[in-house]
């Protein structure tokens, strides 16, 4: 019986809110309770958590689990608390040294068997994490985005039976080493590509140099979206910063990160019946 206490992170937006996930196993029948605003996905963790202990070759609790995702006001959704909790529970039961959980902050899914699947946000999540000065352990499958991330201790997980034993110290888990980026572009569409439309690429050149917007105009089948596709082609690569900020939004929504081309610019094509606010975006933003 006891306490521990695990830190990991929400989203909300781009934003990655800490979350600590405090566990108490006490006395009373057998059951799992989650309380701090957990959505379906994460009540559902209670399956998830029990059979990948049990699976990975540990003791499950026969008693009262209370699991609380502080803080309460916060809408927690996502798989990628189930490895926390799991780490939680065995901490507060003595099967994992938790002399070291305020050192690092978690996340994972978690499989019936005990291995860490990759979740959604790793980027913004890690970029979260850089400004606490802690180390971020996630699974394998996220850890290059992560590692994008300048002075962060980024560490990568395939199991639960690894991760509790780096924890007590006899395996220590690999450290995540920052990805080479290309400097070129590589499979991308050039403007030299285009035979004629003289008069457009003369404007996109303009575009380009000072910075101006442009709007393309003509019936279907006369070139505009070959000509946009290929206008980041001609202008400046984005900055560390710029090119980050990018790259969150793609893991926010799960698309892959192209590592090739990561400081390129990359065209979005909306659709001709999208409204105003789905171009610039509208939500009610919860404080």
């Amino acid at each position: 019986m006891g306490l521990a206490r695990v830190l990991t992170r929400g989203l909300r937006g781009l934003d990655a809110p800490l979350v600590t996930v405090e566990v108490h196993v006490s006395g009373g029948l057998p059951a799992m309770n989650i309380v701090g605003l957990p959505e379906a996905s994460v009540r559902e963790a209670r399956e998830r958590v029990r059979s990948a202990i049990q699976n990975s070759g540990f003791e499950y609790p026969a008693s009262r689990v209370t699991i609380n995702l502080a803080p309460a006001d916060l809408p927690k959704e996502g798989g990628a608390f189930d490895l926390p909790m799991a780490v939680g529970i065995l901490a507060a039961t003595g099967q994992l040294n938790s002399q070291c959980l305020d050192e690092a902050e978690l996340l994972g899914e978690l499989s019936l068997n005990g291995e860490l699947r990759p979740i959604r946000g790793a980027l913004p999540i890690a970029m979260a994490v850089a400004e606490s000065q802690r180390a971020l352990i996630l699974p394998e499958a996220n850890a290059p985005e992560a590692a994008l991330v300048e002075k962060l201790a980024v560490h990568s997980a395939t199991h639960l039976v690894s991760l509790v034993a780096s924890f007590n110290g006899s395996q220590p888990l690999p450290k995540v080493t920052k990805p080479r980026l290309q400097t070129k572009r590589i499979g991308q569409p050039d403007m030299a590509d285009v035979r004629g439309q003289l008069q457009a690429k003369r404007a996109m050149l303009v575009a380009a140099a000072g910075g101006h917007n442009v709007l393309l105009e003509g019936p279907p089948g006369s070139g505009k979206s070959m000509l946009a596709k290929r206008l980041p082609g001609i202008l400046p690569p984005l900055s560390q910063q710029e090119a980050l900020e990018v790259a969150a939004i793609r893991s926010l929504v799960g698309e892959p990160i192209d590592m090739a081309n990561f400081a390129c610019r990359q065209p979005r094509v909306v659709h001709h019946t999208a409204s105003v606010v789905a171009l610039i975006g509208g939500a009610v933003k919860y404080s």
